[in-house]
């Protein structure tokens, strides 16, 4: 009779837990589509060519988001190429090369932390040293150079983390066959990994265009059209800046419709990861 008891109470016990683990779902998902759904309701109405398509005339009094597109565009390039040999090539050394276990754990311990760091730190930091220390001027170039300090971290770690799924067998039969460790790194090891590299790279890009607080220092708040040679050392503001600029002013039409296409970009970034990560694994 008392284990009878014992087991009713487990079993209510569980469903009270299960009830409530399905409360905090249901309101987490709701509250992601009632954001969703409302940056859409006040966004896509005030999506237009004209906007996507024009730069700002304060001679017109016309809004167009066109510099602050190309500046994303501009930003996410360098720092992805910048970024992905060195965090690479960083894991790669960790996990295949270094013998110094410690010295591994205090450089994963410190990839961590920064991790961790509010992205307007890195953006103080990046103003003092990019374009302070280093002479650079606002722009591109020291926007990416922060970024790349800022996303470092998580393509290290992804990549490692990727590595270490490698199975030790795939290592020792490579080596058993006469191949050497970079050749054993570069046609077995990485090839095995890259589903996790590419969703690292994918996640690391959904914070770049994301990233407002790091670049109101480093890349500045420019609304011209230019190339992207002029954009390295010239003002030049991305989306999420434009998006902060417009909403200080009170011009929330065109805040909202910036805030749509951050969120369709942030949607299919986190859907291409995904499907990424699916499609490489089988």
């Amino acid at each position: 009779m008392e284990q009878h008891k014992l087991s009713a109470s487990r079993r209510a016990y569980d469903r009270t837990l299960r009830s409530i683990l399905y409360l905090c779902g249901f309101i987490t998902c709701a509250l992601l589509v009632l954001i969703i759904g409302y940056i859409f309701y006040r966004g896509l109405p005030c999506l237009s060519w004209g906007l996507v398509s024009t730069e700002p005339s304060y001679i017109n009094d016309t809004i167009g988001i066109l510099p602050n597109i190309l500046n994303t565009l501009y930003l996410v390039i360098l720092a992805m190429v910048i970024v992905l040999p060195l965090g690479v090539g960083a894991a790669i050394y960790l996990t295949e090369y270094a013998r110094n276990r410690r010295l591994v754990a205090v450089i994963e311990f410190a990839t961590e932390t920064l991790t961790g760091i509010p992205s307007i730190i890195f953006g103080l930091v990046g103003m003092l040293v990019f374009t302070q220390l280093m002479g650079l001027k606002t722009g591109v170039l020291a926007g990416s150079l922060t970024l790349v300090v800022m996303i470092l971290p998580t393509i290290v770690r992804t990549t490692q983390e990727s590595l270490k799924t490698v199975p030790q067998s795939y290592r020792e039969g490579a080596l058993a066959l006469g191949a050497g460790k970079w050749r054993m790194v570069r046609t077995v090891v990485l090839p095995s990994s890259v589903d996790g590299i590419v969703t690292g790279c994918i996640l690391a890009v959904g914070r770049i265009v994301g990233e407002s607080a790091a670049l109101l220092y480093t890349a500045g708040f420019g609304v011209v059209v230019n190339n992207f040679f002029t954009s390295l050392q010239t003002a030049s503001g991305s989306l999420t800046v434009a998006l902060y600029m417009y909403s200080e002013k009170g011009e929330t039409e065109a805040a909202f419709a910036i805030a749509a296409i951050l969120m369709i970009l942030t949607l299919a970034i986190n859907l291409t990861a995904n499907w990424a990560g699916h499609k490489l694994k089988k």
